[in-house]
């Protein structure tokens, strides 16, 4: 009995010197493993868009001058008005232009007759000269005298012309459909030829134009889909297409002139504001991505720290990136889904050092992971 008491009592000793030492070497692991954040990898569908800024521009704008000089008397369409194609807006003294141009008429009719008068004497003077009736001379006289009448029956079908002509330009009229801009003249006053009278600006459809960086150039195509906003409708999207990409590169800026056509057939939006773009320019399925403080960059390119053994442990990975935008980062090669990598306190790792998953807030986490092909909201570029 004695001997039993003494056994439990000597395995109860040893019980008492080994826990101490199983929770000593626990709290040394502890102490020993690294505190991190860890963040999942995601797999997932990436549109890239380029944002650009740049202003409205009227895809069509004429200053219409006067073609004829003379006193405006008649003015039919006033500023801020809609107009159609071929609308007569001012007249410049057309009832002047008529007497000129019934002036020019009665010269051409008298010069056609004149011709005709010319041509019945030179056939006269041909049928005498058959007959050895008519001298040379005379023949010669009647050639002079048809050939002359052709001459003033020419230069009379040529004043009819220009009559006619400023009689048309007297109604000074619109080459395309808009609005009227801004008027220079007023009624009773008299112009010159070349004088401007009036603008017309097209509104529909209108011009977005903005400028892209160059490395961006070999990705536009005509006809690319864009967004566009302006101030005075905030968070409302308009919708264009890329029509005109710049032939040559801006040497000063490095940067290439985009032009795309707006539908506008209401007229709210106005040449001359500023505008926002967002250019959707390709799309790529399955995009590996990290958040980017995930990565870090060393002598040997750009690392990760992978977690392993269920989360006790990282691994120092080598990674190839893509592009970074909007706080994550692409990786080409290194990583894939299912992986969880340290964001946080990752400075001072090594390859195969503890670690202790720890939240932002310093509490206790479990490694996280992502599930394999999750898709997510497009990344902007």
């Amino acid at each position: 009995m004695k001997r039993s008491v003494r056994i439990a009592g000597s395995g109860l000793l040893a019980l008492l010197v080994v826990l101490p030492a199983c929770r000593a070497k626990k709290v040394e692991e502890e102490v020993l493993a690294k505190s991190v954040v860890l963040a999942p990898v995601t797999v997932r569908d990436v549109e890239e868009r380029v944002a650009a800024t740049g202003q409205l521009l009227a895809k069509q704008r004429a200053d219409v001058a006067a073609q004829v000089g003379g006193e405006i008397t008649t003015i039919l369409v006033d500023e801020g008005e809609s107009v159609a194609d071929n609308t007569v807006v001012i007249e410049i003294d057309p009832d002047r232009r008529k007497i000129d141009l019934d002036r020019a008429r009665a010269r051409a009719a008298e010069a056609s007759s004149a011709l005709a008068e010319a041509k019945r004497q030179h056939r006269r003077v041909q049928e005498l000269a058959a007959k050895d009736i008519a001298s040379r001379a005379q023949q010669d006289q009647a050639q002079t005298a048809l050939e002359a009448a052709r001459s003033r029956l020419q230069a009379a079908q040529a004043d009819l012309g220009a009559a006619e002509r400023a009689t048309a330009d007297s109604r000074v009229t619109t080459r395309f459909a808009g609005v009227i801009g801004r008027r220079f003249v007023s009624r009773g006053e008299f112009v010159q030829p070349g004088q401007k009278l009036f603008e017309l600006v097209s509104l529909d459809p209108v011009e977005v134009e903005f400028s892209l960086p160059e490395s961006d150039a070999s990705r536009l195509v005509l006809g690319l889909p864009l967004d566009v906003t302006v101030a005075p409708y905030p968070g409302e999207l308009f919708h264009a297409t890329v029509s005109m990409i710049s032939p040559t590169v801006d040497e000063r800026t490095r940067t290439l002139r985009v032009k795309a056509l707006l539908p506008n057939p209401d007229g709210r939006l106005r040449p001359g504001l500023f505008a926002r773009t967002d250019l959707g320019i390709a799309k790529r399925e399955n995009v590996v991505l990290v958040p980017e403080e995930a990565v870090l960059q060393r002598a040997d390119g750009a690392v990760v720290f992978r977690v392993v053994d269920d989360g006790a442990k990282v691994e120092r990975i080598v990674v190839s990136l893509g592009r970074i935008k909007s706080g994550e980062a692409e990786i080409a090669s290194g990583l894939s889904a299912g992986d969880s990598v340290v964001v946080r306190g990752h400075a001072a790792l090594i390859d195969g050092a503890a670690i202790s998953a720890r939240n932002a807030d310093g509490t206790p986490a479990v490694a996280a992971s992502a599930p394999e092909g999750a898709k997510a909201d497009e990344v902007a570029n």
